[in-house]
């Protein structure tokens, strides 16, 4: 057993195609001004051929461990949060160990839609932490656009692609928190696909509600898992569901004057790659620096949703 894990890098992979409000807007009769007031997005990427959920994912993992500095045979773990796998089996975390060249790894897939990166990352907390793991991947990835109805507004203007990784390696004291995590499953209608051959639906108002409202108290029991206060933190990144929402739950943890992911302006929402790539860009700007606490919040499809506070590497 070791005393703790920390990430050790963290990159994202950000489709090709670059699509602009303009582009989706014409489709509804409404402007690129109007999406921008409602979701605070202003372009998103789309993923064309050769950009798989298994290509993105890869792509971005091997980002990380360039990151990290640590070679792609040390990995003996890998653990891809999605909601948009093409396919039920085999699992996206075993091709992707395959494409890196490790795979004899320990590989699964979680599905816990947009908090499904936070969801994975206290997997691997955990089996670092157990020394079950010695060095473990942790992947975001979506295709959200195979699973999104053109026609829809709600959903047509804000889903995106992209994937998001960090490599998590044991640390002489936990610089990753313990998670907080758990789900309403009485409300799972509404966000979700009905069955396999159909489109997402989403109920956005009463999703908001439900964020706005439940997820600042999930918010701060993270941050006192980890011993700290809101005020102690210098980074939020929450899921980049809705720039309002991202905005509002800020406001409610008092965490305005931080360095607060916007990925969603020039993302849009990626699911369970929204807070590796939100992360990564902090880190990439500058805004945060090493050794930084950064409060991470997913939420989503389930209703689950889950929060750590990390020490940024």
């Amino acid at each position: 057993m070791t005393a703790g894990a920390r990430l050790a890098g963290v990159a994202g992979y950000r489709p090709r195609r670059v699509v602009s409000n303009q582009e989706i807007a014409k489709r509804f009769g409404v402007t690129g001004a109007w999406i921008e007031r409602r979701l605070g997005v202003r372009r998103r990427r789309f993923a064309g051929p050769g950009e798989s959920v298994v290509e993105m994912a890869a792509a971005a993992a091997a980002k990380a461990l360039a990151a990290a500095g640590e070679p792609a045979a040390r990995v003996d773990l890998v653990i891809l949060a999605t909601c948009s796998a093409p396919s039920p089996m085999p699992s996206i975390a075993s091709q992707v160990a395959a494409r890196l060249g490790v795979p004899g790894a320990g590989a699964f897939d979680v599905n816990a839609a947009c908090a499904g990166f936070s969801y994975a990352l206290g997997a691997a907390d955990g089996l670092i932490r157990s020394g079950l793991s010695r060095c473990a991947l942790v992947i975001g990835a979506e295709r959200m656009t195979d699973w999104v109805d053109p026609d829809d507004v709600d959903t047509a203007t804000v889903f995106a692609d992209g994937a998001g990784a960090a490599v998590v390696t044991p640390a002489t004291q936990a610089a990753i928190h313990p998670v907080v995590w758990g789900g309403d499953g009485s409300r799972s209608g509404l966000l979700g696909i009905a069955d396999r051959y159909a489109t997402i639906r989403m109920d956005g108002p009463a999703v908001y509600r439900w964020a706005t409202t439940e997820m600042p108290p999930v918010a701060e029991a993270a941050c006192r898992a980890a011993g700290l206060t809101t005020s102690d933190l210098k980074g939020f990144v929450s899921h980049q569901a809705n720039l309002r929402m991202i905005n509002r739950l800020a406001a409610a943890l008092g965490v305005t004057g931080i360095a607060v992911a916007d990925d969603i302006i020039a993302s849009g929402n990626t699911s369970a790659a929204s807070i590796p790539l939100g992360l990564a860009r902090l880190i990439d700007l500058g805004r945060v620096r090493s050794g930084d606490p950064v409060l991470l919040l997913g939420f989503g499809a389930g209703l689950s949703y889950a929060a750590q506070v990390i020490d940024c590497p």
